[in-house]
Protein backbone atom coordinates (compact mmCIF):
# COMPACT_ATOMS: atom_id res chain seq x y z
CA UNK A 1 0.00 0.00 0.00
CA UNK A 2 1.22 3.57 -0.93
CA UNK A 3 1.36 5.57 1.97
CA UNK A 4 1.20 9.44 0.48
CA UNK A 5 -0.21 11.25 3.84
CA UNK A 6 1.00 10.99 7.05
CA UNK A 7 1.90 12.59 9.90
CA UNK A 8 4.76 12.16 12.54
CA UNK A 9 6.42 13.54 15.55
CA UNK A 10 10.26 14.62 14.92
CA UNK A 11 12.41 15.70 18.10
CA UNK A 12 16.02 16.71 17.89
CA UNK A 13 18.07 15.67 20.67
CA UNK A 14 18.76 17.34 23.76
CA UNK A 15 22.49 19.16 24.61
CA UNK A 16 24.46 16.98 27.29
CA UNK A 17 25.25 18.72 30.32
CA UNK A 18 28.38 20.24 31.47
CA UNK A 19 30.76 18.73 33.96
CA UNK A 20 31.69 19.99 37.37
CA UNK A 21 35.41 18.45 37.94
CA UNK A 22 39.05 19.87 39.42
CA UNK A 23 42.05 18.84 38.45
CA UNK A 24 43.77 17.02 41.30
CA UNK A 25 47.40 18.12 39.71
CA UNK A 26 49.06 20.20 41.86
CA UNK A 27 50.80 21.92 39.19
CA UNK A 28 47.70 23.00 37.47
CA UNK A 29 44.76 23.10 40.12
CA UNK A 30 41.50 24.61 39.10
CA UNK A 31 38.24 23.08 37.28
CA UNK A 32 38.46 20.89 34.65
CA UNK A 33 34.55 20.10 33.55
CA UNK A 34 34.15 19.74 30.01
CA UNK A 35 31.13 21.07 28.08
CA UNK A 36 28.13 18.61 26.90
CA UNK A 37 27.94 17.60 23.58
CA UNK A 38 25.35 19.06 21.23
CA UNK A 39 22.24 17.04 20.31
CA UNK A 40 21.82 15.34 17.41
CA UNK A 41 19.23 17.28 14.73
CA UNK A 42 16.86 15.72 12.35
CA UNK A 43 17.17 16.11 8.70
CA UNK A 44 14.54 14.88 5.79
CA UNK A 45 16.88 13.77 2.73
CA UNK A 46 14.65 12.87 -0.85
CA UNK A 47 15.30 9.28 -2.38
CA UNK A 48 13.46 7.78 -5.50
CA UNK A 49 11.89 5.13 -3.76
CA UNK A 50 7.69 6.22 -3.74
CA UNK A 51 7.12 3.65 -0.77
CA UNK A 52 9.33 5.47 1.90
CA UNK A 53 6.86 7.13 3.61
CA UNK A 54 6.05 3.38 4.81
CA UNK A 55 8.25 3.34 8.01
CA UNK A 56 6.75 5.58 9.25
CA UNK A 57 2.99 3.42 9.09
CA UNK A 58 3.88 1.91 12.97
CA UNK A 59 6.86 4.49 13.60
CA UNK A 60 4.76 8.12 14.37
CA UNK A 61 7.80 9.25 17.01
CA UNK A 62 11.27 9.88 15.52
CA UNK A 63 13.88 10.98 17.76
CA UNK A 64 17.59 11.82 17.26
CA UNK A 65 20.08 10.97 19.88
CA UNK A 66 21.23 13.39 23.16
CA UNK A 67 24.30 15.14 23.13
CA UNK A 68 26.82 13.25 25.66
CA UNK A 69 27.27 14.69 28.85
CA UNK A 70 30.85 16.84 29.39
CA UNK A 71 33.85 14.90 31.12
CA UNK A 72 36.72 15.37 33.32
CA UNK A 73 40.17 16.35 32.67
CA UNK A 74 38.89 19.70 30.07
CA UNK A 75 37.39 16.95 27.91
CA UNK A 76 33.94 17.71 25.89
CA UNK A 77 30.91 15.46 24.94
CA UNK A 78 30.66 14.32 21.58
CA UNK A 79 28.10 15.77 19.27
CA UNK A 80 25.51 13.08 18.86
CA UNK A 81 25.08 11.93 15.42
CA UNK A 82 22.32 13.61 13.82
CA UNK A 83 19.50 11.03 12.28
CA UNK A 84 18.68 11.53 8.65
CA UNK A 85 15.15 10.76 7.07
CA UNK A 86 14.98 9.54 3.81
CA UNK A 87 11.67 10.61 2.22
CA UNK A 88 10.27 10.24 -1.79
CA UNK A 89 11.27 13.30 -4.14
CA UNK A 90 8.45 15.12 -4.08
CA UNK A 91 6.99 14.87 -0.43
CA UNK A 92 5.82 18.56 0.72
CA UNK A 93 6.94 18.37 4.73
CA UNK A 94 4.56 20.60 6.62
CA UNK A 95 6.23 21.56 9.88
CA UNK A 96 4.08 22.30 12.53
CA UNK A 97 4.70 23.62 16.23
CA UNK A 98 4.09 25.30 19.14
CA UNK A 99 6.71 27.08 19.56
CA UNK A 100 7.12 29.82 16.68
CA UNK A 101 9.98 31.34 15.38
CA UNK A 102 10.28 35.09 15.14
CA UNK A 103 7.72 36.53 12.23
CA UNK A 104 4.94 33.58 12.92
CA UNK A 105 1.80 33.87 14.61
CA UNK A 106 1.46 31.18 17.62
CA UNK A 107 0.57 27.83 15.61
CA UNK A 108 2.51 27.76 12.70
CA UNK A 109 3.08 26.11 9.94
CA UNK A 110 5.91 25.51 7.56
CA UNK A 111 5.48 23.87 3.94
CA UNK A 112 8.68 23.10 2.43
CA UNK A 113 9.44 20.54 -0.54
CA UNK A 114 12.18 17.80 -1.49
CA UNK A 115 12.02 18.15 -5.23
CA UNK A 116 16.04 16.44 -6.12
CA UNK A 117 17.45 13.30 -5.64
CA UNK A 118 19.95 13.74 -1.84
CA UNK A 119 18.25 17.23 -1.42
CA UNK A 120 18.17 17.65 2.39
CA UNK A 121 15.98 20.05 4.83
CA UNK A 122 16.83 20.48 8.59
CA UNK A 123 13.70 19.82 10.15
CA UNK A 124 14.44 19.91 14.11
CA UNK A 125 17.92 21.32 15.21
CA UNK A 126 19.60 19.35 17.75
CA UNK A 127 20.44 21.85 21.11
CA UNK A 128 23.43 23.31 22.28
CA UNK A 129 25.78 21.38 25.05
CA UNK A 130 25.97 23.19 28.38
CA UNK A 131 28.83 24.87 29.64
CA UNK A 132 31.44 23.22 32.34
CA UNK A 133 32.58 24.79 35.32
CA UNK A 134 36.15 25.38 33.48
CA UNK A 135 34.27 28.04 31.63
CA UNK A 136 33.01 29.55 34.78
CA UNK A 137 36.38 30.14 36.15
CA UNK A 138 36.87 33.86 37.34
CA UNK A 139 39.70 35.81 39.02
CA UNK A 140 37.24 35.93 42.05
CA UNK A 141 36.11 32.54 41.58
CA UNK A 142 38.63 30.20 41.09
CA UNK A 143 36.80 27.13 42.12
CA UNK A 144 33.45 27.24 40.00
CA UNK A 145 30.93 24.63 40.80
CA UNK A 146 28.41 26.19 38.33
CA UNK A 147 27.28 24.20 35.31
CA UNK A 148 24.84 24.42 32.72
CA UNK A 149 22.07 22.01 31.38
CA UNK A 150 22.18 21.38 27.68
CA UNK A 151 19.53 23.06 25.83
CA UNK A 152 16.39 21.45 24.88
CA UNK A 153 16.19 20.17 21.26
CA UNK A 154 13.51 21.78 19.05
CA UNK A 155 10.49 19.28 18.22
CA UNK A 156 7.67 19.18 15.91
CA UNK A 157 4.80 18.05 14.48
CA UNK A 158 5.00 17.15 10.99
CA UNK A 159 2.88 16.14 8.02
CA UNK A 160 4.74 14.73 5.37
CA UNK A 161 2.25 14.81 1.94
CA UNK A 162 3.14 13.31 -1.40
CA UNK A 163 2.90 14.62 -4.75
CA UNK A 164 3.86 12.39 -7.64
CA UNK A 165 6.56 14.04 -9.79
CA UNK A 166 5.05 13.26 -13.42
CA UNK A 167 5.65 14.27 -17.07
CA UNK A 168 2.00 12.82 -17.80
CA UNK A 169 -0.85 12.27 -15.82
CA UNK A 170 -4.12 9.80 -16.82
CA UNK A 171 -6.97 10.90 -15.72
CA UNK A 172 -10.60 9.93 -16.09
CA UNK A 173 -13.64 8.47 -14.26
CA UNK A 174 -13.41 4.53 -12.60
CA UNK A 175 -12.99 2.14 -15.21
CA UNK A 176 -11.69 4.25 -18.53
CA UNK A 177 -8.80 2.05 -19.21
CA UNK A 178 -6.34 4.36 -17.73
CA UNK A 179 -4.33 1.21 -16.07
CA UNK A 180 -4.95 -0.81 -19.54
CA UNK A 181 -3.13 1.89 -21.50
CA UNK A 182 -0.39 2.40 -19.07
CA UNK A 183 0.35 -1.14 -18.66
CA UNK A 184 0.59 -1.73 -22.72
CA UNK A 185 3.11 1.64 -22.97
CA UNK A 186 5.23 0.96 -19.98
CA UNK A 187 4.63 -2.59 -18.39
CA UNK A 188 3.68 -0.29 -14.22
CA UNK A 189 1.64 -4.06 -13.81
CA UNK A 190 -1.18 -1.73 -12.86
CA UNK A 191 -4.34 -3.78 -11.55
CA UNK A 192 -6.83 -4.22 -14.44
CA UNK A 193 -10.55 -5.10 -13.83
CA UNK A 194 -14.05 -4.67 -15.45
CA UNK A 195 -15.32 -2.81 -12.21
CA UNK A 196 -14.67 0.44 -10.75
CA UNK A 197 -11.71 1.67 -8.59
CA UNK A 198 -9.62 -1.11 -9.58
CA UNK A 199 -6.54 1.42 -9.44
CA UNK A 200 -6.66 2.12 -5.60
CA UNK A 201 -3.32 4.00 -5.23
CA UNK A 202 -1.29 5.36 -8.02
CA UNK A 203 0.93 3.66 -10.07
CA UNK A 204 4.09 5.03 -12.08
CA UNK A 205 5.71 3.72 -15.74
CA UNK A 206 8.82 4.42 -17.68
CA UNK A 207 8.19 5.41 -21.38
CA UNK A 208 11.58 5.94 -22.37
CA UNK A 209 12.49 9.07 -20.18
CA UNK A 210 8.71 10.10 -19.96
CA UNK A 211 6.93 8.92 -16.38
CA UNK A 212 3.63 8.42 -16.63
CA UNK A 213 1.26 8.27 -13.36
CA UNK A 214 -1.63 5.97 -13.42
CA UNK A 215 -4.30 8.35 -11.22
CA UNK A 216 -7.22 6.59 -9.87
CA UNK A 217 -10.86 7.09 -11.06
CA UNK A 218 -12.09 9.99 -9.99
CA UNK A 219 -15.95 10.46 -9.72
CA UNK A 220 -18.43 13.76 -9.78
CA UNK A 221 -18.18 15.01 -6.10
CA UNK A 222 -14.16 13.88 -5.83
CA UNK A 223 -13.36 17.00 -5.07
CA UNK A 224 -15.54 17.30 -2.05
CA UNK A 225 -14.27 13.96 -0.37
CA UNK A 226 -16.66 11.91 -3.17
CA UNK A 227 -15.36 8.09 -3.96
CA UNK A 228 -11.87 7.81 -3.45
CA UNK A 229 -12.13 11.79 -3.23
CA UNK A 230 -9.59 14.61 -2.75
CA UNK A 231 -6.92 12.09 -1.93
CA UNK A 232 -5.73 11.75 -5.52
CA UNK A 233 -6.63 15.03 -6.96
CA UNK A 234 -2.96 15.88 -5.78
CA UNK A 235 -1.20 14.19 -7.78
CA UNK A 236 -2.11 15.74 -11.39
CA UNK A 237 -0.63 18.92 -9.46
CA UNK A 238 3.07 18.30 -10.98
CA UNK A 239 2.30 16.42 -13.90
CA UNK A 240 2.79 18.75 -16.83
CA UNK A 241 0.15 16.92 -19.17
CA UNK A 242 -2.86 15.03 -19.21
CA UNK A 243 -3.98 12.07 -20.55
CA UNK A 244 -8.16 12.22 -20.18
CA UNK A 245 -9.68 8.75 -21.07
CA UNK A 246 -13.04 8.23 -21.78
CA UNK A 247 -14.77 4.81 -22.62
CA UNK A 248 -16.26 4.13 -25.87
CA UNK A 249 -19.14 2.44 -23.64
CA UNK A 250 -20.25 5.41 -21.87
CA UNK A 251 -23.82 6.73 -22.74
CA UNK A 252 -22.54 10.37 -22.93
CA UNK A 253 -18.78 10.72 -23.28
CA UNK A 254 -18.95 15.12 -23.29
CA UNK A 255 -21.12 14.51 -20.07
CA UNK A 256 -18.06 12.56 -18.98
CA UNK A 257 -15.45 15.11 -20.46
CA UNK A 258 -17.10 18.02 -18.31
CA UNK A 259 -17.11 15.70 -15.29
CA UNK A 260 -13.79 15.22 -14.10
CA UNK A 261 -13.04 18.82 -15.87
CA UNK A 262 -15.32 20.63 -12.58
CA UNK A 263 -13.49 18.13 -10.37
CA UNK A 264 -10.55 19.89 -11.24
CA UNK A 265 -11.26 23.06 -11.90
CA UNK A 266 -12.78 23.07 -8.01
CA UNK A 267 -9.71 21.41 -6.67
CA UNK A 268 -7.53 24.14 -8.49
CA UNK A 269 -8.27 26.18 -11.43
CA UNK A 270 -4.85 25.50 -13.21
CA UNK A 271 -5.65 22.02 -13.32
CA UNK A 272 -7.39 22.73 -16.20
CA UNK A 273 -5.28 24.83 -17.77
CA UNK A 274 -2.51 22.14 -18.37
CA UNK A 275 -1.76 20.88 -22.12
CA UNK A 276 -4.45 17.67 -22.51
CA UNK A 277 -4.77 14.85 -25.19
CA UNK A 278 -8.27 12.86 -24.95
CA UNK A 279 -8.79 9.20 -25.91
CA UNK A 280 -11.79 7.40 -26.28
CA UNK A 281 -10.77 4.07 -25.41
CA UNK A 282 -12.13 0.49 -25.73
CA UNK A 283 -13.21 1.99 -29.08
CA UNK A 284 -13.07 -2.28 -30.36
CA UNK A 285 -15.84 -2.09 -27.75
CA UNK A 286 -18.70 -0.10 -29.73
CA UNK A 287 -19.66 0.08 -33.45
CA UNK A 288 -17.91 2.30 -35.98
CA UNK A 289 -20.37 4.34 -36.28
CA UNK A 290 -21.24 5.37 -32.89
CA UNK A 291 -17.74 5.81 -32.01
CA UNK A 292 -17.34 8.33 -34.84
CA UNK A 293 -20.84 10.01 -33.37
CA UNK A 294 -18.92 10.33 -29.70
CA UNK A 295 -15.39 11.51 -31.39
CA UNK A 296 -17.02 14.56 -32.92
CA UNK A 297 -19.26 15.24 -30.03
CA UNK A 298 -15.67 15.70 -28.19
CA UNK A 299 -13.89 17.24 -30.41
CA UNK A 300 -16.40 20.02 -30.13
CA UNK A 301 -14.97 20.54 -27.05
CA UNK A 302 -11.29 19.47 -27.23
CA UNK A 303 -9.61 19.04 -30.52
CA UNK A 304 -7.26 16.58 -29.48
CA UNK A 305 -9.19 13.71 -29.39
CA UNK A 306 -8.21 9.99 -31.14
CA UNK A 307 -10.15 6.45 -30.44
CA UNK A 308 -7.65 4.01 -29.32
CA UNK A 309 -7.94 0.53 -27.98
CA UNK A 310 -5.05 -1.92 -26.29
CA UNK A 311 -6.24 -4.30 -28.99
CA UNK A 312 -5.31 -1.97 -32.17
CA UNK A 313 -2.18 -1.74 -32.70
CA UNK A 314 -2.35 1.04 -34.81
CA UNK A 315 -3.72 3.23 -32.52
CA UNK A 316 -1.38 2.55 -29.25
CA UNK A 317 1.30 3.69 -31.98
CA UNK A 318 -0.79 6.98 -32.86
CA UNK A 319 -0.27 7.28 -28.95
CA UNK A 320 3.31 6.53 -28.85
CA UNK A 321 3.82 8.99 -31.49
CA UNK A 322 2.47 11.94 -29.18
CA UNK A 323 4.65 10.33 -26.15
CA UNK A 324 7.73 10.95 -29.34
CA UNK A 325 7.36 14.15 -29.70
CA UNK A 326 6.91 15.28 -26.08
CA UNK A 327 9.75 13.61 -24.86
Amino acid sequence: MLIDDITIKVAAGNGGKGSVAFNKNAMALGPSGGRGGDGGSVYMEGVSDLGALSQFRYNKNVRAKNGPDGKTQFSDGANAEDLVLKIPVGTVVHKIGSTPPRGHTKDFTVSQEILKVGERILIAKGGHGGKGNFLFRSPRNTSPTQFQEGLLGENFTVRLELKLIAHIGLIGLPNAGKSSLINELTRAQSKVANYPFTTLEPSLGTYYELILADIPGLIEGASGGKGLGIKFLRHIERTKILFHLISAESENPAKDYRTIHAELKKYNKELVKKIEYVFLSKSDAAPVKEVKKKITALKKINKNVLPISIHDWDSIERVKKILNKIK
